[in-house]
């Protein structure tokens, strides 16, 4: 599993045989939020609360081309 990105504590993660639509799987202290990058919404939260699952939004919102780019060369398409 890549991890594309690294913030705050935050692992960005995009799997080689995901499925669409373009999403990344973001990796934090015991739990997992999935970011839909088209969006952009929070898709699915397990173990986090609304505030953590919030932050991670902002964070994919602010890194979406880099991420979405990311998905383009593993996934092609949008």
């Amino acid at each position: 599993m890549p991890t594309i990105l690294r913030i705050e504590g935050l692992r960005f993660v995009i799997y080689p045989n995901d499925h669409p639509p373009a999403h990344v799987h973001v990796i934090g202290p015991g739990w997992v939020v999935v970011v839909d990058l088209l969006g952009p919404e929070v898709r699915e939260a397990v173990g986090c609360n609304e505030a953590e699952a919030r932050r991670v939004l902002r964070l994919a919102v602010g890194h979406r081309a880099a991420l979405l780019e990311a998905w383009r060369r593993w996934h092609g398409g949008p």
